[in-house]
């Protein structure tokens, strides 16, 4: 997992580059609290490219072009049944959803573990039952008010603090198979199984997932589905944008969203530029 430290950086980085797209390298790492080359290490350690290039991605142009260009096609065979080039999110073996009765009763009868754990994109607060991680929220507000988010989804369930479930975060988030317990209504998970379908480094709409799941005149409940994701970055609710390449709402703040995919994009980007290296033919 990178240093989550980077994310703080990054962040502070994030919101002077949205305030003036063009500032110089040298006044960025001076906004960061770090020297230009310092700055420069830790951002390409956190994402894998330079700074000039991470701030390309940021930009809504190029939300927009990944819409136009890279943007998923979700149909809802895919989406039900992860085929053709449909897969599940590259983190998970097994995920399981609660059964109906399940999800009416609030959570009564679950005990839920949970912890305080640093991540990439910030200090988060991770949830799980004996079945798997449940929920995730950033920490933006005090660790209290993040619990508390996350414990009003399921207002009957017993909670207890326990460490352990910090080894399921951080497999998580080192992109180790992670297993999911999904706490939501059948649309809901419907909504975030179609999330689940659209690979790293790239984008769907929210009129697609709509679509997707059988419902295409449910875009507006599609995206409070979208917003009740109880297991952020795992279940990618990052990548669904409006339908114009507008990033649109993100319950942990846009500037994060705008990490989230940027982070994913340059990676992927990067990941194609190593591999179209080792395809190319050697000199004789």
């Amino acid at each position: 997992m990178p240093d989550p430290y980077h994310y703080a950086i990054i962040a502070r980085a994030l919101d002077a580059i949205e305030q003036q797209p063009d500032l110089p390298l040298e006044e960025v790492a001076d906004r960061a609290g770090l020297s230009p080359a310092h700055f420069q290490r830790t951002f390409s350690a956190w994402v894998g490219v330079s700074p000039k290039r991470f701030a390309q991605y940021l930009r809504l142009d190029h939300a927009r072009e990944l819409l136009a260009q890279q943007t998923t096609v979700l149909d809802a065979s895919h989406a039900a049944g992860f085929s053709g080039g449909g897969r599940l999110h590259d983190l998970f073996l097994r995920w399981e959803a609660m059964s109906p009765g399940e999800y009416a009763r609030a959570g009564e009868g679950l005990r839920i573990g949970w912890t305080i754990t640093p991540t990439p994109f910030g200090p988060a607060v991770v949830m799980a039952t004996d079945r798997g991680i449940c929920g995730i929220g950033f920490i933006d507000q005090g660790e209290d008010a993040a619990v508390e988010d996350l414990r009003r989804r399921w207002p009957r369930a017993s909670y207890v603090q326990d460490d352990a479930v910090a080894m399921l975060a951080e497999g998580a988030f080192s992109r180790q198979p992670t297993r999911l317990h999904l706490l939501g209504g059948p649309f809901q998970i419907k909504v975030w199984e179609a999330l689940l379908a659209v690979p790293s480094g790239q984008v769907t709409t929210y009129s697609q997932i709509a679509a997707a799941i059988g419902h295409p005149r449910a875009v507006r409940a599609v995206g409070t589905a979208i917003g009740r994701n109880p297991v952020s970055w795992l279940i990618p609710c990052h990548r669904a944008l409006r339908k114009n390449g507008a990033l649109g709402g993100y319950y942990w703040g846009l500037t994060r969203k705008r990490a989230m995919l940027a982070h994913e994009a340059a990676r992927s980007d990067h990941r194609r530029d190593i591999a179209d290296v080792m395809r190319e033919p050697s000199e004789t």
